[in-house]
């Protein structure tokens, strides 16, 4: 059973229940809290539409529905409790709480009562499905499309470990692909799909959904360097235990379905932070859309009768997880400026038109990008989005800038504050330490910082 599909069903099945715990809450309330008559009302048929929306939306928030393949009993149990908690509380506030009441007892039944009968009708049958998937994962019914990376005895040896675990992990082995020679051995036991260079299409080409890297303790800059290659796409990375020490920090332990292995850990901030992330820049971006639609029409009038060519400068980006996009901005170069090929802009470039350059020292020409947000293309705050032109030079020279696509790129970002614009592959090289920091340290609190340097900039003009 694939991801989209059990989500769902999980969807579907909690709508349902939402409803019948709400039903069955306001009988109780009616006839045993309140003891008269049990009698449906619009407030009742409104429950009964609103409530379990607003469950779905407490369980988005809170990444309920993330990785439901790979949920075990005590993880969902853990997410599940969170949300009825947090959701049990805000309807008891919003909806019960300024009801007139004979006492306080009147207040702790309800309360009780509603996160009861929505936590049972809920909970029960999310551990059915739960337990069906595991125990299909187990009996080896389904799994995970995996990749095994290495072709030494070393990767035999994990294979041979995850097979012959009495309850299977979830790992359904694909292929490998080698990085130096290949072992015999490895090679009857499974399809050689390539050689490491071919990471990325072998990836794309089979669906990959896991990934086992197989390298010696000694190898530590080509492990940092795959692992970087795969990190940005939705892939779950295991590397064996006895290299734990070499990543310390930045990985985990894990036992889902009782593989001895150590998956890397790439989880930047919590869901609940990246959803009030989404929430922030579509509203902040509408509300900067209409607020500066006299300035969009002021710039346009200015760009067309600077030069001849159009208003908006359209160009193919990378995004998150490697998915391309156009990005919009003011033109503020002449037309065909790149006709000899990529090439990054300088300080005293004469591509760049009189109004170009005003744009650029105010930022103004990236403005048109609040549409990019809008549509979740891109963030107000993120690393920069770059052509594949330029990915794949920085990728040669330092593999782990990649996982700079692993959340979407922004409108302004710690790099574009802290160092500016990039001239040549050594100085995008320079800004993107400081992206890959604020890819360590992401948080709402630091997106607000670095939106009000944004904010300093353009007044001061001291873009390029």
């Amino acid at each position: 059973m694939n991801q989209k599909r059990l989500k769902s069903i999980f969807i579907i099945l909690d709508l349902v229940t939402a409803a019948m715990a709400w039903a069955i809450f306001f009988y109780f309330r009616k006839v045993y809290v309140e003891a008269v008559p049990f009698q449906t009302s619009e407030r009742f048929y409104l429950g009964m539409v609103i409530i379990p929306l607003f469950w779905i939306a407490v369980y988005f928030f809170l990444g309920t529905y993330n990785n439901l393949k790979r949920m075990y009993f005590m993880r969902l149990l853990s997410f599940s409790m969170r949300a009825f908690i947090l959701g049990t509380l805000a309807i008891f506030f919003f909806l019960i709480l300024d009801d007139e009441i004979p006492s306080h007892t009147y207040y702790y039944n309800l309360l009780i009562a509603l996160f009861i009968f929505h936590s049972l009708l809920t909970l029960v049958p999310r551990l059915l499905i739960t337990n069906y998937i595991v125990q299909h994962i187990r009996n080896k019914k389904d799994g995970f499309k995996t990749l095994l990376i290495g072709g030494s005895s070393k990767a035999v040896d994990i294979y041979k470990e995850v097979e012959e675990l009495p309850k299977s992990t979830g790992s359904n082995f694909i292929g490998f692909i080698n990085l130096n020679g290949i072992d015999n051995d490895i090679s009857n036991l499974m399809p050689h799909l390539g050689h490491i260079d071919d990471l990325e299409r072998i990836i794309d080409e089979n669906a990959i959904e896991e990934v086992i890297i197989a390298l010696d303790s000694s190898e530590h800059e080509r492990l940092k360097n795959i692992i970087a290659r795969i990190q940005g796409r939705d892939i779950k990375i295991k590397i064996s235990a006895n290299m734990y020490d070499l990543l310390s920090g930045s990985v985990k332990m894990t036992n889902i379905f009782g593989a001895l292995l150590i998956e890397v850990n790439d989880e930047i901030m919590p869901h609940w932070q990246f959803v009030i992330k989404r929430i922030i820049d579509f509203v902040a971006s509408v509300f900067a859309i209409l607020i500066l639609s006299p300035v969009y029409l002021v710039l346009a009038i200015l760009v067309k009768s600077s030069s001849k060519g159009p208003i908006f400068f359209l160009q193919e980006r990378i995004g998150k997880n490697g998915a391309p996009f156009n990005i919009i901005k003011f033109r503020t170069m002449v037309v065909d400026a790149e006709k000899s090929g990529p090439q990054l802009s300088s300080t005293h470039d004469k591509r760049i038109t009189k109004t170009g350059k005003f744009m650029r020292k105010v930022r103004l020409d990236e403005i048109p990008q609040f549409w990019n947000v809008v549509v979740g293309e891109m963030s107000l705050v993120g690393p920069r989005p770059e052509r594949q032109f330029f990915i794949d030079k920085i990728a040669e020279r330092e593999p782990q800038f990649l996982q700079l696509t692993k959340v979407k790129p922004g409108i302004t970002s710690w790099g574009q504050v802290k160092f500016g614009y990039a001239e040549n592959v050594d100085e995008m090289l320079q800004r993107m330490k400081f992206d890959l920091l604020y890819l360590k340290n992401m948080s709402i609190a630091l997106d607000l910082k670095i939106l009000l340097y944004t904010v300093v900039i353009v007044f001061k003009g001291s873009g390029k």
